[in-house]
Formats: structure tokens, C-alpha cells, sequence
């Protein structure tokens, strides 16, 4: 508790942002190291220079943190920092990812599948329906489902999550201590029982403005895969799309009708290749070499294996672990989790890898 406390305290001093975070917990050892280093100590730290220093040697913002760890207790929240073994394994090795996160509900923050769904605030009836579809048609695929409690396609996403029993987490932009926007509260009160509520923000942060792009930077991290549904060429489900793009994640799009405003955004991003065109649930499962739940893949061991550049160099990685999760492999080898996911699966049929649990692979002995 005591270290838990100095690391929700690193999370409230100014001008600390996750790098920073980041190093100073790699310089000190440990968060409680960073309040009992000396200024010459931490000025070696890179990010941190006279003004950081001196915020950290002033320790105000402990007693900070022992009144979040107070509301977390009484509201139970759990906070989950980088280094604890449920710390959402997707965001863990994105060089932005928050130090420490809050989290509410039963969902697993590391399931084997989740899948983003974002769109406009203002869909119309045909975006919520195909909104509808897409949940529906993914639920056989025993995913989770991640968006932003926003008004429009993002509540729509939750709202037919929780009719048909699919996890669903919102990612918000504000402290747990609220729901915004209020005219969802009864909708976060469900996903609280069947998924979650998640944010970077302790809980009297207020949802400003400059909050959100962030909070989108999240839920790009956390998925898979990110589906847009109706937006603008502007906005912010085009920013969780090109962020999930630097994230090396798959995006597909929801195409529309030339000159239709709010299909702009989605006409955009297929027409540049920024995102594949996604008509239902079965074209985001086929580019992602999912099946659905119960299915089992048959593999047959090649007696001459025969690899291409590609596999080898995939082979190789393998070899230098025990196991790996396809995540790490994405972030080792910035490469979308589809393409990773078919090499993957061709190497299981030549009998060279063998998948585990939890996303996990291992080279065949």
C-alpha cells in the first residue's frame, strides 16, 4: 500500500508526463525512490531538470494521493500502474501509454480479443443500425468491445453490447468520480456490471476539451483492431484512427455515399489505405484470421518447411523467448496484428508454432 501510494502520488506532480513517469521509475528503482531521492539524483534523470525537481521534493502531492486512494477504496476503483501484472498488456509497451490507470468492472482488461468502435456524435438511423450489426455479428468471435461513452456511435456500441451480454468498456476522458456526458449514467451503471469504466485521470478531473484526443490515444491502444462508423473528415474518431495506425493496429471503415458529410471521414481513410472497407463483423474476422468460439483450426506438421524472409524472421524472435504474446510481437516488429496473425497461423500449419493461452505463442521443439 505504501508503495501504491507514492505511485499514484508520481501521477499528480506537475509537469511529469508518462516518459517522465517512466524514468524516473527506471533511474530510482522504485516510486517511492523517486520522493526520497536527492535534487542531484534526480536532475541526472533525462526529462527532468530544476522545475520537476523541485516539484518532486516538495511532496505535496502525497496527501493528493492519499485521498484518491481513499475514494478509490470507498467507490472501488482499482488503480492499475505499468509494472502490475494487470496492467492492460496492449497499452504496457506504447510509448504514450498512462503510468497508471483507474479501473472499474469485471472485464478483463487483457481479453483475448477486443475490437474499437468509434464514429460520429450525430449518426444516422443507418450508422446506428449498421452500428448494431457489427456488435451482433461479432459476438460470436467472444470479443470485447471498447468506445468512448460519447453521445452518437460510441453509446450505441455499449448500448447494444449490454442487450446482447458482450464486455464493453468505456474509455473516458474525465475522473471516475462522474459520467459524462450525465445522459449516460444508467448506461455506465450497466457496463459497470457487465464491463467497465477506464480512465487516466484521477477522480475530480473534469472533462475538458484537450482531455479527449488523449482518452482516444487509449482507446486506439487497447483494441486490436478499431472500426469507424459514420464520421467527418475532422474529428475525433479520425484521430483514434490515425492513432491506432501508429500503433500498427488494424483499422477498418464503414464506407458511405460520395458527398454524404458524415461518411466522409470513413471514404477517406479507405480511399489513402488507411483503413480496410468493412461491411459486417465477417470481414473484420477474415482479415484477422479469427474464428468463432467452439471452432477449432486444423494443423498438420510439413515434413520439409520451407519459410519466407517474413517467417524467418518471426521464427527467430520466437526462439529468443520461452513465449510472446502477439502484442509484443506487434510492438517489437511494427507490424499490424493481422499480418502477424496470418504468419502466425501459416507457421502453425508448417508445424513450427504452437499457440497458448492468452494470446501467447511458443516455437514448436
Amino acid at each position: 500500500m505504501e508503495e501504491l501510494l507514492y505511485r499514484v502520488a508520481l501521477t499528480f506532480i506537475p509537469k511529469v508526463g508518462a516518459v517522465t513517469a517512466r524514468n524516473l521509475i527506471s533511474y530510482c528503482g522504485s516510486a517511492q525512490a523517486v520522493f526520497e531521492a536527492r535534487r542531484k539524483e534526480l536532475l541526472r534523470v533525462p526529462g527532468v531538470g530544476e522545475q520537476i525537481a523541485s516539484n518532486i521534493l516538495d511532496k505535496s502531492v502525497l496527501a493528493q494521493a492519499e485521498q484518491e486512494l481513499a475514494f478509490m477504496e470507498q467507490q472501488g476503483i482499482r488503480p492499475l500502474f505499468y509494472l502490475d501484472k494487470d496492467y492492460p498488456e496492449r497499452l504496457r509497451h506504447l510509448p504514450d501509454s498512462p503510468p497508471l490507470i483507474y479501473y472499474k468492472g469485471p472485464a478483463s482488461l487483457n481479453a483475448e480479443r477486443t475490437v474499437a468502435i468509434v464514429g460520429t456524435r450525430r449518426p444516422s438511423p443507418h450508422g446506428v443500425r449498421i452500428c448494431e450489426e457489427i456488435v451482433e455479428g461479432l459476438q460470436p468471435y467472444g470479443v470485447t468491445i471498447i468506445s468512448g461513452l460519447a453521445f452518437g456511435i460510441d453509446v450505441a456500441a455499449h448500448r447494444c453490447c449490454l442487450q446482447l451480454g458482450v464486455p464493453t468498456i468505456g474509455c473516458v476522458a474525465h475522473g471516475l468520480q462522474r459520467i459524462y456526458p450525465p445522459q449516460h449514467k444508467s448506461v455506465a451503471r450497466e457496463m459497470i456490471e457487465q464491463g467497465g469504466l477506464l480512465s487516466e485521470y484521477p477522480s475530480q478531473t473534469e472533462p475538458d476539451r484537450e482531455r479527449f484526443p488523449m482518452r482516444n490515444r487509449i482507446i486506439a491502444g487497447l483494441c486490436d483492431a478499431l472500426i469507424v462508423v459514420e464520421t467527418q473528415r475532422k474529428g475525433g474518431s479520425m484521430i483514434s484512427a490515425e492513432m491506432a495506425n501508429n500503433y500498427h493496429k488494424d483499422v477498418f471503415a464503414v464506407p458511405g455515399r460520395i458527398k454524404d458529410k458524415f461518411s466522409e471521414g470513413c471514404n477517406l481513410l479507405i480511399k489513402s489505405h488507411r483503413a480496410s472497407l468493412l461491411e459486417s463483423a465477417n470481414d473484420l474476422a477474415y482479415v484477422m484470421r479469427w474464428e468463432k468460439a467452439g471452432e477449432e483450426r486444423a494443423v498438420q506438421t510439413q515434413l520439409f518447411v520451407e519459410l519466407s524472409d517474413q517467417e524467418q524472421e518471426l521464427v527467430e524472435l520466437l526462439r529468443a523467448h520461452e513465449s510472446i504474446s502477439i502484442d509484443q510481437l506487434t510492438n517489437l516488429l511494427k507490424r499490424p496484428n493481422s499480418e502477424l496473425a496470418a504468419l502466425l497461423l501459416e507457421l502453425e500449419f508448417k508445424g513450427m508454432v504452437r499457440s497458448l493461452p492468452g494470446k501467447q505463442y511458443t516455437l514448436m521443439q
